[in-house]
């Protein structure tokens, strides 16, 4: 009986085809808006995280000052020295690796070709913290680390620009004034969550950098790999305490330091991308409104033309709830039907997004089955009014109709 009902719906949309496409519009746009929202929202979060964890998995960012996080953030505040690290490695527990770092942009040179680039000097430990994979060759040695050796590790983006297709492996490369050896070459990353490319750098030991670059013994920012992401908090807070303990921060004053959580940062862009996702979702599902009203219309018009189709059927037995049925079933399949093109629609543009954008193609199946449910419901509430309304009709007055 069932089955039926659906054929007879099945035929009467495509006896006004054209008719049935225009009222399924608004369904078609308002599902395929929400879909394609969503999709290209959790792609988005899911770059944003997949950005940050390529800075370091549970990492603490410890920077003197209270300056903005990120590759901009300046400080007045006095910078770090070797014994704030070391106090922080004899302190600390439950921790990967703990590496200071200074930075500064420079222009590097190799045989005829030169690139401006950040130099970084480091321990180390930096590869680890970091998450770096040398892709060839080696890290630094700890001898070359206290005596400040002239060795450098380098990025995929200086070895493509200074050395393009040869083994950048026993070059040498000139910073600055001074020239060192590159034993190591980093296994590429891309952009950073700040747009920046984390391919292009240069890295040194610190001691190397700090006289032979900068001259000076300050420590730009120590960074922190916590061997367990449940024990950040409690790192977190050792690590204030230490830092105020030797910068002599008296009880009551706010520190002159930030300890940035990484983990925290990537769930807080995440859920402002959920945030904001969800508010274009709701506006975009304004859509659907419009669609259901469109469908409670046409029905109104279809129940209308067919008032005496309606009335041969209640002459000959037909029962008013079959009638019902009938008219439901077809609102309800013309819902769906939309709902299915919008489905396409949104994953079409969201797939499109995603190779544009850049950004992981993330469907939601729940979104879809979501989408389906409220388009089923559309059908439903928008429907049984003109379906009763031809329930209701008297069979005599219905014959009469022209």
């Amino acid at each position: 009986m069932l089955w039926n009902t659906i054929k007879l719906a099945m035929a009467s949309i495509r006896r006004n085809a054209l008719r049935s496409f225009l009222t399924l519009l608004g369904i078609v746009i308002g599902v395929g808006a929400v879909i394609a929202m969503v999709t290209i929202g959790n792609g988005a979060s899911q770059q944003v995280q997949q950005n940050l964890s390529r800075l370091g998995s549970n990492m603490l960012v410890v920077r003197p000052g209270q300056s903005t996080f990120g590759p901009a953030g300046t400080s007045d505040a006095r910078a770090f020295d070797e014994r704030d690290v070391s106090a922080l490695r004899a302190s600390l527990s439950g921790v990967r690796g703990i590496s200071p770092t200074a930075q500064r942009s420079a222009k590097v040179v190799a045989g005829a070709f030169n690139y401006t680039t950040t130099v970084t000097g480091a321990t180390a430990d930096y590869f680890v913290v970091q998450d770096w994979i040398i892709a060839d060759g080696r890290g630094f040695l700890e001898t070359e680390e206290r005596s400040g050796s002239s060795v450098c590790v380098i990025g995929s983006t200086i070895r493509n620009e200074l050395f393009g297709a040869l083994p950048p492996i026993g070059q040498r490369l000139r910073i600055g004034t001074f020239s060192c050896d590159i034993i190591g070459l980093l296994e590429s990353k891309g952009q950073s969550a700040f747009g920046s490319d984390q391919d292009s750098t240069v890295v040194i030991p610190l001691r190397t950098f700090q006289r032979r670059l900068a001259g000076n013994t300050r420590i730009n920012s120590i960074n922190i790999s916590v061997a367990d992401a449940a024990d950040i908090p409690q790192v977190q807070l050792e690590t204030e305490q230490i830092l105020r303990e030797r910068r002599r921060i008296a009880p009551g004053e706010n520190d002159d330091f930030t300890v940035r959580d990484l983990t925290q940062i990537a769930n807080t862009m995440a859920s402002t991308t959920t945030v904001l996702t969800g508010l274009l979702g709701s506006v975009a599902a304004v859509s659907l409104l419009v669609g259901g009203i469109g469908i409670m219309n046409i029905m109104l018009v279809s129940v209308t033309e067919r008032t005496r189709e309606i009335g041969i059927r209640l002459a000959i037995g037909a029962l008013a709830s079959q009638v019902l049925t009938q008219f439901l079933v077809e609102a309800i399949v013309l819902a769906m039907f939309g709902g299915l093109l919008g489905t396409l629609l949104g994953l079409g543009l969201a797939g499109a997004a995603s190779v544009f954008l850049h950004i992981p193609f993330e469907a939601d199946g729940r979104i879809i089955t979501l989408a389906f449910g409220v388009c089923a419901l559309i059908g439903i509430l928008f429907g049984y009014f003109p379906a009763r309304r031809a329930a209701r009709l008297d069979p005599i007055e219905a014959l009469r109709h022209e």
